[in-house]
């Protein structure tokens, strides 16, 4: 299938456009998985497990979740500059 017909197809949105993708090799961007270690103080550990239990996740999900939110609170704070700069 050539571009134009799959930009048609998918532009138009009437065909269901997932027959002409390989979906084998797709892969998100920016979401490889790096390990780290991270040493915190005992009362820490004890607090985020108590909220962990609270609303029913994992330990690893609250800070994934916590850090996340974080890290994007501090990108929409940041001057655009900075972000140019950056790249």
């Amino acid at each position: 299938m050539k571009a134009e017909e799959f930009d048609r197809k998918f532009d138009e949105a009437k065909e269901d456009i997932l027959e002409d993708l390989d979906l084998s090799t797709a892969r998100r961007v920016n979401q490889e998985h790096k390990r780290i270690n991270v040493d915190f103080p005992a009362w820490v550990v004890e607090s985020l497990d108590r909220e962990a239990t609270r609303i029913g996740v994992t330990r690893q999900s609250i800070i994934k979740v916590w850090l996340v939110e974080r890290l994007q609170k501090e990108a929409a704070n940041r001057p655009l500059e900075d972000d140019i700069a950056e790249g």
